[in-house]
């Protein structure tokens, strides 16, 4: 069982910056595919980001540019950076994590099986 633990999200104005970020395990961190989906109920969930085992990225055209994932191995935590925010892009905002040896793109968010608790951004205008 992975562990997957997520920080505080926040409210900023359009325009602005926030990073989410979710602390796992050292062996998640360095092994598993990586990534972030956000959701706005009842809608469905729409995955916005991935990082493979060999630290590659991807993202859907949504976010392209203005979100980055990274990981910081030292302290088994990854993040999701967003920036230029619009109001469309509030949502909850969940990290993903599960073993895909064959890698992953922002495809296979929504199949990982390991989850977090999800985190509330909020993007007024």
């Amino acid at each position: 069982q992975v562990q997957l633990h997520q920080s505080e999200g926040g409210s900023v104005q359009s325009g602005g910056s926030l990073t989410v970020s979710c602390e796992t395990s050292e062996y998640a961190i360095n092994n598993y595919c990586l990534g972030w989906f956000r959701q706005v109920p009842p809608k469905a969930q729409e995955a916005v980001a991935a990082m493979d085992s060999r630290g590659r990225t991807t993202y859907s055209d949504s976010v392209k540019g203005r979100f980055t994932i990274s990981k910081d191995k030292a302290a088994s935590i990854f993040s999701l950076t967003l920036t230029s925010l619009t109001p469309e892009d509030t949502a909850i905002y969940y990290c993903a994590a599960d073993y895909r040896p064959g890698g992953c793109t922002w495809h296979d968010v929504n199949s990982l099986a390991y989850k977090g608790q999800g985190t509330l951004v909020s993007v007024s205008s």
